[in-house]
Parts: structure tokens; C-alpha cells; sequence
């Protein structure tokens, strides 16, 4: 069996339809400036997102609220996925 990677389910030959259909659409020189735009807009919800994460995290410690919970689950996290990456090693070669 062949796994390929999709995005949003969409495959490859999809992607460049879409792209194909844009080009058609705004002109290849307008695809550069578009795309500039929408780079802008992530990196300022990026920013916005990494504010708001700061502000909660600043008025828990500031409320006495614990917040190294965070810490404690992703360590938790860490060593149950080791602990499944000893199993599944073991089963991988034993197959």
C-alpha cells in the first residue's frame, strides 16, 4: 500500500488545478503580491494569537493561578510516546 500526503485531502494534481485557475484568474503578476498579502495576514494573526497566550499567562501568574500544569502534561506526553516508541520498536522487529 502507497501512503501519499494530502492536504486537507486535497491531492497534488487538485493543488495545481487551484493554482492553475488563480494564475488564469489574477495574472501571474498579481500571484507574487497576493501571496506577500496572505503571509502578512498569518504572521499578524501569529502575532495576535502570541499576545493573547502572553496576556492569559501574565494575569494567571499575577492571579496565583498554577499554570506549570502545561509542563507536567507535555513531560507526561513525552514519556508515554517514548514508552510507545520501546513497544513498537520491539513489535516492528519482531515482524
Amino acid at each position: 500500500m502507497i501512503l501519499q500526503a494530502t492536504f486537507l485531502f486535497i491531492s497534488g494534481a487538485e493543488i495545481a488545478f487551484i493554482l492553475f485557475i488563480v494564475v488564469m484568474v489574477f495574472g501571474a503578476d498579481k500571484v507574487p503580491e497576493i501571496a506577500r498579502n496572505l503571509g502578512k495576514g498569518m504572521r499578524t494573526l501569529k502575532n495576535a494569537t502570541n499576545d493573547i497566550k502572553h496576556e492569559i499567562t501574565k494575569s494567571a501568574d499575577k492571579n496565583g493561578i498554577d499554570t506549570s500544569i502545561v509542563s507536567d502534561v507535555k513531560k507526561e506526553l513525552d514519556s508515554v510516546k517514548d514508552d510507545l516508541g520501546d513497544f513498537t520498536g520491539s513489535v516492528k522487529r519482531n515482524m
